[in-house]
């Protein structure tokens, strides 16, 4: 997993490339973790993400679950390959997928 960071004034974008399987998803949760608090929107670009297991898709739960009570808005930008995951899962109808 190759993950950058960026902020624009107080929205964070999350960059992530290559794959999350179950041996990344705890360093992207961290990654998300260790800024919560810092930013007022969260974009997660996932446009040029290959592949996420079950264990990327808890992450992103996770996440929307600990910004829905902040009223922090998220997106998550999609490939192709990755919507289809998000919708064959149902993610698509709690996630704001993009």
């Amino acid at each position: 997993m190759d993950l950058i960071k960026q902020y624009n004034e107080k929205e964070l974008t999350v960059i992530v490339k290559d794959k999350i399987d179950t041996t990344t998803a705890p360093d992207f949760e961290n990654e998300i973790t260790d800024e919560m608090g810092k930013f007022d929107s969260l974009i997660i670009d996932f446009t040029d993400l290959e592949y996420i297991s079950s264990a990327g898709l808890r992450v992103l739960v996770s996440t929307e679950k600990k910004l829905k009570p902040e009223n922090i808005p998220s997106l998550i930008k999609v490939n192709d390959t990755i919507k289809e995951i998000l919708v064959m899962s149902g993610f698509d109808k709690i996630l704001n997928i993009e």
